[in-house]
């Protein structure tokens, strides 16, 4: 694989902090070797096809058309470009040879980045007599957007338990997977809203996810 890709297909990947704290965390909560494993086959990465349907579910909830993972490339170059990363530093995060490989095929020129060169050749053209740069009086503000509120998705994302709604007043919580003997183990919370339900079961996962993590622990050592 190593012989088809180049050696510029192996590369370090800087992350911003934010990020990585998010990594962090999320390291905590798995017993793998890999950083997204498979739900179903012991100590191999999460499937391919599996990121794709949950890259369909996020799309579905924001309400946007289907796309493509390998589509995300070509956001995230535009975007950099877009926010000042030059192309040199650009190719060799993408792992491309060449930079003209990433301004022929990875960059999209934007309207956005086209009224801003615009005007700072206009800005360039229109300077004062102190030499300082002229001010641009017809660029348009932005206008303010409005909150963003998901689309409820049908089906749950999987390992994330269930909630139903008892009556108007109260809210079940059920989360049933299996532990490291492959017995099934079901807990539920109960909560007046679906929001105190929603957290309440998140830190039950939690806790479950963890007892099971000690239990395949001691499993290993016993071995």
């Amino acid at each position: 694989m190593n012989d088809i890709l180049g050696e510029e297909s192996v590369r370090t990947i800087i992350l911003p902090k934010s990020l990585v704290n998010i990594l962090k965390e999320y390291k905590e909560t798995i017993d793998s070797e890999w950083m997204f494993s498979s739900p179903k086959v012991e100590g191999m990465p999460r499937d391919p096809s599996a990121v794709y349907g949950m890259m369909q579910v996020i799309l579905e909830r924001a309400e946007c058309k289907k796309l493509r993972f390998h589509d995300l490339r070509h956001t995230f170059a535009t975007t950099s470009v877009a926010n000042g990363m030059d192309i040199k530093t650009l190719s060799t995060i993408l792992g491309h040879v060449s930079s003209k490989t990433t301004l022929d095929i990875y960059l999209h020129s934007t309207e956005e980045m086209k009224k801003e060169a615009a005007e700072k050749i206009n800005a360039r053209f229109n300077k004062d007599t102190n030499g300082n740069e002229g001010t641009i009086t017809d660029k348009q503000e932005k206008p303010p957007q409005a909150k963003f509120e998901p689309k409820k998705g049908k089906t749950r994302k999987p390992g994330t338990g269930c909630i139903s709604k008892i009556n108007d007043h109260l809210y079940e919580g059920r989360y049933s997977p299996k532990d490291a003997y492959g017995k099934r183990m079901a807990r539920n919370i109960y909560a007046p809203t679906r929001e105190e339900c929603e957290e309440k079961l998140a830190g039950l996962i939690k806790e479950m996810k963890a007892e099971i993590a000690e239990q395949k622990a001691k499993l290993k050592n016993a071995k």
